[in-house]
């Protein structure tokens, strides 16, 4: 008799394991379709499960498990602008958009439900995740820069820098990710570099700033 393959042993997920799994499903599920349009049973069927195990570990059912995976997209999110303080500041820039904007074409649909916001998973939780990502761009930023103390000038011009990258991101989605993702990415990192450069004329602290960053190029 021709011995036969050994069946892979049955391992129990730990409880951490199968939140990871729900929340992937529900990721995948949020990436490409709005929320208000995924149900516990599309989640369920997604990651191999039956709904009661859903609401096992979600008993808030959907809003909580729209807020988990949120969250969890929010952290990928803010990942991408964690780049290491080495070599010239708008080629690493150029890196943290590029991981950022390439987040944003493989979630297009997510993306823009989540930062369009009306949907009906909208809540305050919802909104201060979202802004958390914002925030948190803006300070990985402002730390790239290696300005101490930088004031309210500057910091409000990282800050609106932040909200256009945000904008232009969603209006990209809207012109079919025209243009190409490389070309917004210079694109994008051109205008931060024009928003110092309107704001150093008022303020001395970005000048300076300007005209490091004049030298590196």
């Amino acid at each position: 008799m021709t011995p036969q393959a050994p069946t892979p042993a049955y391992r129990r997920l730990s409880v951490e394991e199968r939140r990871v799994q729900l929340l992937d499903a529900a990721l995948v599920l949020f990436a490409h379709r709005p929320p208000q349009e995924v149900s516990l049973d599309d989640v369920a069927e997604q990651a191999g499960v039956s709904r009661p195990l859903v609401y096992r570990y979600f008993p808030g059912g959907k809003q909580q498990l729209y807020e988990a995976a949120l969250r969890s997209a929010a952290d990928e999110l803010t990942l991408c602008f964690d780049e290491p303080h080495e070599g010239p500041l708008l080629a690493r820039l150029s890196r943290a958009l590029d991981r950022y904007l390439t987040f944003v074409e493989e979630h297009d649909t997510g993306f823009s439900a989540l930062l369009r916001g009306g949907s009906v998973a909208e809540t305050s939780r919802t909104s201060s995740i979202v802004d958390g990502v914002r925030r948190a761009a803006a300070e990985h930023v402002l730390s790239h820069l290696g300005v101490a103390g930088p004031g309210p000038r500057l910091r409000m011009t990282v800050r609106m820098w932040i909200t256009a990258v945000e904008a232009g991101s969603l209006i990209w989605l809207d012109e079919d990710k025209q243009p190409p993702l490389d070309e917004l990415r210079d694109w994008l990192v051109e205008q931060f570099l024009a928003a110092l450069t309107v704001t150093a004329r008022r303020d001395p602290q970005t000048e300076a700033l300007v005209a490091a960053l004049a030298a590196e190029v």
